[in-house]
């Protein structure tokens, strides 16, 4: 099970199924589902989203740290703003993917590179050596959020989701949100 977080201006916690409209609120909303694909497709209603919810918990229920699913909520108002995880990447689980989902109206003021430092020091803490990101090569924003945590581009693969996507490694060496990591040949983030 996901251990309680908590930074500055988040707590990481369990998700419940209380939070299913705010859940939905996120991950129902088209301009999140669009980077969430081909992992996962917008959730088109609530009961769908309780499905889901209800699914995550279970899976955290069971999940042996450092993996995890978290629900994102902003200390000064306990408001829902998106989920974060720490999950094994297909084929095989092997190597661990750190990510984030957050809610349009919270992108572009630090909650996806807080929560980041969060789950990776929280991941490190349990022996994980490593983590990845997995990134659309178009998605500036989580490009953004991962290289102030010190995350470096190791290249362009196929190998998780059948697609082009970007890849991003963490260890522990490289935790440092003072720094950030490299970038793909010609990549300008936002």
């Amino acid at each position: 099970m996901a251990e309680r977080l908590v930074t500055d201006r988040l707590i990481l916690r369990s998700w419940e199924m209380e939070d299913v409209s705010a859940a939905f609120e996120v991950f129902g909303h088209a301009d999140v589902a669009r980077w969430l694909s081909p992992i996962m497709d917008r959730v088109p209603d609530l009961a769908a989203m309780r499905v889901l919810l209800r699914q995550w918990i279970v899976e955290d229920l069971r999940a042996e740290p450092p993996t995890g699913r978290w629900c994102v909520q902003r200390r000064e108002d306990a408001a829902v703003i998106g989920g974060g995880a720490l999950l094994p990447l297909p084929p095989g689980g092997e190597d661990l993917e750190i990510g984030w989902q957050l809610h349009p109206a919270a992108w572009k003021q630090g909650y996806a590179s807080e929560a980041t430092y969060a789950m990776a020091r929280w991941a490190f803490s349990h022996d994980a050596d490593e983590l990845y990101a997995v990134v659309r090569p178009e998605n500036t924003r989580a490009v953004s959020a991962i290289r102030r945590n010190g995350m470096e581009w190791v290249g362009e693969t196929g190998k998780y989701f059948g697609q082009p996507m970007q890849l991003y490694r963490l260890r522990p060496a490289d935790l440092d949100q003072a720094r950030p990591g490299a970038l793909p040949p010609g990549f300008e983030p936002e």
